[in-house]
Formats: structure tokens, sequence, C-alpha cells
């Protein structure tokens, strides 16, 4: 989901969004974090782990009540009236929005020996391992892709536990019809089809028996017919 911009400051916290930017006042503050009036009602809470530093023990170090400061917010509890916001513009990709098989587009931050990193808007750059650059061999990322060049990627595997992205820019593979899958193709006979071949194989096989037969008898009507010549000629004798 992409981060939203108002164009004109809400009045309730029904028009509130996630992602949404907004221009507050802060009002009081906690060791916890500041409340900051957004103008609707209802108070945001900047939690101290949200004020865009790292490490923050003391709230006042960074904002101060009467500051005015751009806030985004986290989440919306409409039921409980309560707003999350943050100082730190949120990613436009969430966790749920990541699924294996997607196609992506991100800008490359940084190069490895074993990869290169990929901002996609995600909470953290997604991963393309070297032997995913590209179709064929890679020797070096550098040979494929440099630093703040722009590509496409599919989503390889999303792991939400360790906060990891695998991406892969290889093309997708055509899938490739099975010798089994062209037989089914071809026209199978029926049944019907199957005896009439039988009947027909029979009939054959039967006339091949009778002309086996028939010539057979000839040979042998032949060799009475030679007896019988050469008895006649002897007897002429």
């Amino acid at each position: 989901m992409s981060a939203e911009t108002t164009t004109s400051a809400p009045s309730s916290i029904d028009e509130l969004k996630r992602g949404m930017e907004l221009r507050g006042t802060i009002k009081r503050i906690e060791l916890y974090g500041a409340f900051v009036d957004i103008g609707v009602g209802t108070d945001g809470l900047l939690h101290i782990s949200q004020l865009g530093k790292p490490n923050v023990r003391n709230v006042e170090d960074v904002v101060k009540e009467g500051d005015e400061v751009t806030a985004y917010i986290l989440k919306v509890d409409k039921e409980e009236k309560r707003v999350a916001l943050s100082l730190v513009k949120p990613p436009a990709v969430t966790w749920d929005n990541l699924k294996e098989g997607d196609q992506v587009t991100g800008k490359v931050v940084r190069l490895e020996n074993f990869g290169v990193f990929v901002d996609i808007g995600a909470e953290r750059p997604g991963m393309v391992h070297v032997s995913e650059l590209a179709d064929g061999f890679v020797k070096s990322p550098s040979d494929v892709v440099s630093v703040g060049q722009e590509v496409e990627a599919r989503i390889l595997k999303v792991n939400r536990k360790k906060r990891q992205i695998d991406l892969t820019m290889k093309s997708v593979e055509e899938p490739v019809a099975t010798s089994f899958q062209a037989e089914e193709d071809e026209h199978l006979p029926t049944a019907m089809e199957l005896a009439l071949r039988r009947a027909m194989e029979q009939q054959e096989d039967a006339e091949e028996e009778r002309g086996k037969k028939k010539q057979k008898s000839n040979r042998r009507a032949e060799e009475q017919d030679d007896i019988l010549a050469r008895t006649l000629r002897s007897q002429a004798k």
C-alpha cells in the first residue's frame, strides 16, 4: 500500500489512514513519547522509538512542547480513539503486501560480491543473489547492475521473522509440454474403433492362412501331376 499525503487537513479520526502525512504541534511530553495535536480532536502518540533517531533516551532531546512537526500515521484505532505517529515516513510496501512470485520495481542501493540490494519500497531492501542476477553465469554483480539503477525483479521468498526478502532478476521459464501431454493431445481411439481394428486384423490373418493352405494344396497337385507324368513316360518306354 502506498503512503498517502493529505491535500487538506483531516477534521476527524474517521478521515485518517495509515501512511497519511500530517502537520501537528507537540502538546505534551512524557517519558515514553510525545502527544501531538493533529487537529482531529484526538492527540496522536509519537512514541520515543519513532522520533527518527536511534537510542533516544530523552524525548526533549528531539522535540519540545510547542514544536511543529511533520508526522506520519502508523496505526489508527477508531474505536479506542488512538492514533500512533512516527517522524519517519513508513514504507510504501508492508510485509503483508509482499508475496512470493510478485513482480516488483526498485532501485539498486548496494553492491556486494555475493549479490545486490534493491530498495523496493519495503521496510528493508530485497537481496538479489549473484546467481539470480541473470539467466547466464555472472562473475561479478557490477557486470550486470550499478548503484542507483532501476531494475525489475520477482519475489522469490519472504522471511517475515528475519525481515528478509529474496529477489530474482531471471526471466520466468515457460512451461514445456511433456511427451505425456503431447500423447494426450493425440486422437485416442474409441471402443468401437478398437473392436473394428481387431476384427480387420483377424480377417487379414484368416485370409493369410487360407492363402498359405491354397499354396500348399497347389504344390501337392503339381507334385502329383509330376509323378503321373513320370510314370506314363516310363511305361511308354
